[in-house]
């Protein structure tokens, strides 16, 4: 198992993502997904699939799988599509998840650091917040911000900026973890570091294809030391 080193003393705070990175939604994902194609009489997609569309926001997610079931007018269904799939997914949140290994060992790590801390997704506030909750990572985070808490997703910078500043943390000297390509080329464009978990989604394509500064199997192999680099 391969562990990234960082030097402490160049670092203030890290923005970690959720889906993906901190916990396994795809069991989540796939029940809210179900039962808003039954009420809208279309066919249910496998979950397997629902991992390749996952990252880039409820809003994308549901419009790719209106397409990918073969919705007539996927446009036109979109709006009541989105009603429905809020109204599933606010039940069961957190139902069919799982926290991934290493992730409490890996958030404790972090804050024993000093460092401040944000979880930053592209889900709804009102998905992640309640999730954050139930699985008892809430605890760790200075600030969480969604999906529409800014006026971009990910992989557009602006949310990385604004947790930095919401963190009082230039980025330079923030890490953010994630587990796809959105997060490494939103962290890259505003200027922080990244490190990329194997295990996550990644539209279904390796992730070790994305640049990366570190790829961690666990979040438990994050190391701090002072003057040691990443590798």
């Amino acid at each position: 198992m391969t562990a990234a080193f960082f030097d402490r003393t160049s670092l203030d705070a890290a923005i970690v993502d959720l889906d993906g990175t901190m916990v396994d939604t795809l069991g989540d994902f796939a029940a809210a997904l179900g039962g808003m194609l039954q009420d809208l009489s279309l066919p249910n997609i496998d979950a397997s699939v629902i991992g390749t569309l996952v990252g880039k926001g409820s809003e994308h997610l549901i419009r790719a799988v209106l397409q990918q079931v073969g919705a007539p007018s996927p446009e036109a269904l979109y709006d009541h599509a989105w009603a429905r799939y809020q109204h599933h997914y606010l039940a069961i949140n957190g139902q069919h998840s799982t926290v991934y290994p290493g992730v409490i060992e890996g958030l404790a790590a972090l804050r024993a650091q000093g460092l401040r801390l944000a979880c930053l997704t592209n889900k709804p506030l009102a998905f992640a917040r309640p999730l954050l909750a139930a699985k008892g990572l809430d605890g760790f985070f200075d600030h969480v911000f969604g999906g529409d808490s800014f006026a971009r997703k990910k992989p557009d910078p602006l949310p990385l900026l604004g947790t930095c500043e919401a963190l009082g943390s230039a980025p330079g000297r923030t890490l953010a973890i994630g587990d796809s390509s959105n997060d490494a080329q939103a962290a890259r464009a505003a200027g922080c570091r990244v490190v990329l978990v194997s295990y996550g989604y990644n539209h279904g394509r390796p992730v070790r294809d994305v640049p990366a500064d570190a790829y961690l199997d666990s979040l438990a192999d994050l190391r701090f030391g002072t003057g040691a680099a990443a590798h």
